[in-house]
C-alpha cells in the first residue's frame, strides 16, 4: 500500500498546533498505519467531519486506496464526497411513508435515485420530477417506514439550487409518496465564492 499518499492525504487534516481533543490530525493516522492498521486509519480519513472542506483530490485518493483494501462501502462513500466536493451538499431527514408500495428496504449506499418533487413544474402544470441518488447516514438500509438523516446526490445538482433548511419535499418510487423529507443543510461546492450562503438548521 501507498503510505506516502496516505500521509499527503492525512497532511491535510487540521495542524496539530491547532487541534483541539476532538480533531483528527496526521499523528492519528500515522499511529494506526505505524501498527499495519490501514483500514482504521482510512475510516479515520474518511469519517474527517472538522476543520475546512477538504479538496477533491484528498477524497479521489482515499476511493483509490479504499478499492486496493476492497473495502466496497469505504470505496463508495468516498467518491459521495468527492460529488458532494464538487457539487454541493444536500442533507435531509427522511421518513419513508408506512403504507408504500415497498415492502423491502432502501438501500442506504447511494445506489437508489428516486424522483423527488422539490416544487418544479412542467408548462401543463404537472410536476416535473428531479432525480437524486441516496445516502443514508449511519445506516447500511432504511425499513419502510423508517426515519434516517440522509444525504442526497443530485443528477442536475441546478434544480436544486432552490432549496434551504426547513423546506419539505417528497421522494416518488411509484406513483404514491414514497417518503417526506424535511432539508436540514444545504453547502455549495468546496472553493466556491458563495460567503454566507452556508446554510443549516440547529
Amino acid at each position: 500500500m501507498d503510505v506516502p499518499r496516505i500521509l499527503e492525504a492525512a497532511s491535510l487534516l487540521v495542524p496539530e498546533s491547532t487541534a483541539a481533543d476532538d480533531d483528527l490530525t496526521m499523528r492519528d493516522v500515522w499511529d494506526c498505519l505505524a501498527q499495519d492498521d490501514w483500514e482504521f486509519a482510512l475510516t479515520l480519513l474518511e469519517e474527517h467531519r472538522g476543520g475546512p472542506a477538504l479538496p477533491l483530490a484528498f477524497w479521489e485518493e482515499l476511493a483509490d486506496t479504499a478499492r486496493q483494501l476492497r473495502m466496497e462501502r469505504s470505496t463508495a462513500w468516498c467518491h459521495w464526497r468527492a460529488y458532494e466536493t464538487r457539487n454541493g451538499v444536500i442533507r435531509a431527514e427522511l421518513a419513508l411513508a408506512e403504507d408504500s408500495p415497498r415492502r423491502t428496504p432502501v438501500p442506504g449506499t447511494g445506489v437508489l435515485r428516486p424522483l423527488w418533487d422539490i416544487g418544479h413544474r412542467t408548462p401543463t402544470g404537472d410536476t416535473a420530477f428531479a432525480i437524486a441518488s441516496l445516502w443514508v447516514e449511519g445506516q447500511d438500509a432504511l425499513e419502510p417506514g423508517g426515519r434516517a438523516t440522509v444525504r442526497l446526490a443530485p443528477l442536475t445538482p441546478s434544480l436544486w439550487g432552490h432549496l434551504r433548511p426547513g423546506r419539505r419535499f417528497t421522494m416518488h418510487e411509484r406513483r404514491p409518496v414514497a417518503g417526506t423529507a424535511v432539508v436540514l443543510e444545504v453547502r455549495p461546492p468546496a472553493g466556491a465564492d458563495n460567503e454566507g450562503k452556508h446554510l443549516a438548521m440547529g
